[in-house]
């Protein structure tokens, strides 16, 4: 099986190196990030802006998948891949809940990310709490 995706824009983003961004999005309320939609999917964004939040899927294109037990952060003890929040997972996905600031043409200024500048875009959907939050 050969999956492929292509990219439907990319991240600038206030961090260069992977150092520098957050763990987590939701821990950067701080920092403005702009998503620049390729013009060929700008058509896609009609009606973005009546959502507060939206999904921002993301490959993670510097991780580097490290083994299926990993350390997760702040813990000595290894865990399965799939049970941490890390960036080097074996397919390395990243998965945000950005906060929609405005949109600007084909740019979505967000927050609540931690994508580096470069970042490519798999996807972008609508946040809904009623069908996308659980206690």
């Amino acid at each position: 099986m050969n999956i492929q995706y292509k990219p439907i824009g990319i991240v600038h983003s206030p961090y260069v190196e992977k150092s520098q961004a957050p763990r987590q999005g939701v821990l950067n309320e701080k920092h403005e990030f702009v998503i620049e939609v390729f013009q060929d999917f700008s058509e896609g964004l009609d009606g973005i802006e009546q959502y507060d939040y939206l999904i921002v899927l993301c490959h993670f294109h510097q991780s580097q998948f490290k083994g299926l037990k990993i350390f997760p952060h702040g813990s000595s003890e290894k865990r399965g891949v799939f049970a941490t929040r890390s960036p080097n997972h074996p397919n390395p996905i990243a998965f945000s809940v950005a906060k929609l600031i405005r949109r600007e043409g084909n740019s979505l200024i967000v927050k609540c990310m931690d994508a580096i500048n470069g970042t490519p875009v798999l996807d972008i959907k609508p946040y809904i709490p009623s069908l996308d939050s659980k206690p």
